[in-house]
């Protein structure tokens, strides 16, 4: 019998350099989409899949994470006084139960391996979810909700994945295919960055992944791989053969707001689809683009 995934593991002591000057006294994972900040979409993704306990892993700098899941009783206050109920529930919406967000430090940069490695304990022995709050998708079903339903059929291990420029496999962990049936791919290798001449194919792995615990195992022998840095990719290419291993084709769109034009971009996306500003959000785009 599978094992439900009750833990989800959010790695978020990246610097956020690439936006700079907004990202000195500000944590990369506070700046806002539309009206939410990037970490509140991924925790929200992953209370929709059924997730019940929070893991961030954190550095200097990253308190605004933990105040902003945490209740303001004074803000509330104020809200409740001005009779503001909608301010209120969204306000309640973004806490965190006490007992459900945990915090560990990745004290050095050394990678996502390294980073996911320092969660250990807090996740023990048990198949768990991690989510890269740069990579942000917009669907009807949420990605990790679709990631739980595939995990159902296969078990194992499971990446989310998209097809990208082969240009591009340089800049992702690329899936080394056995067989392909459009939506689930069954994984014979990974390659972490691969020149495009290399890359066995341009199914890359997005921030989205379903791991069994030996993964802990391998992360414990730290070797380094692409950049000089722990690379996941490298630790879960050696559960292939172990455990079962499959990349998921999700429904819906991958925008990468790790980069400044992938986040403008999401903005736009986000924006358009969103329910109460949508219209008046593409009136302005059309005056924007004559």
């Amino acid at each position: 019998m599978k094992s439900p995934i009750r833990k989800a593991v959010f790695p978020v002591a990246g610097l956020g350099t690439r936006f700079l000057p907004a990202t000195k006294a500000m944590p990369k994972e506070m700046l806002t989409l539309v009206d939410r900040p990037l970490i509140q979409h991924a925790v929200d993704e992953a209370r929709a899949a059924g997730i019940e306990q929070f893991i961030f892993v954190t550095s200097r700098g990253k308190g605004a994470l933990e105040d902003h899941f945490d209740s303001n009783n004074d803000l509330k206050r104020t809200l409740e006084k001005r009779g503001k109920k909608q301010a209120l529930s969204i306000l309640e919406s973004t806490e965190i139960e006490s007992g459900q967000l945990l915090f560990t430090r990745q004290r050095e940069p050394l990678g996502l391996g390294h980073a996911v490695w320092c969660a250990r304990h807090l996740v023990g022995n048990e198949p768990f979810a991690i989510l890269l709050a740069d990579d942000v998708v917009l669907a009807k079903k949420p990605c990790l909700q679709q990631m739980l339903e595939a995990y159902g059929e296969v078990s194992g291990n499971l990446v989310a994945v998209v097809d990208v420029p082969r240009e591009q496999t340089s800049r992702y962990g690329i899936l080394d295919v056995e067989k392909d049936d459009g939506r689930l791919a069954k994984v014979k290798g990974l390659v972490e960055k691969p020149e495009p001449a290399k890359a066995p194919s341009t199914l890359s792995i997005i921030g989205r992944y379903i791991l069994q615990p030996e993964i802990f195992h391998e992360l414990e022998a730290k070797r380094t791989g692409a950049g000089g840095e722990i690379q996941i990719t490298d630790s879960m290419a050696k559960l292939i053969g172990k455990q079962p291993f499959h990349g998921l084709r999700f429904e819906g769109t991958r925008y990468d707001c790790g980069d400044k034009v992938g986040f403008i971009e999401a903005n736009a996306a986000f924006a358009l689809a969103h329910p109460e500003i949508g219209p008046q959000v593409r009136g302005v785009l059309k005056n924007l683009l004559r």
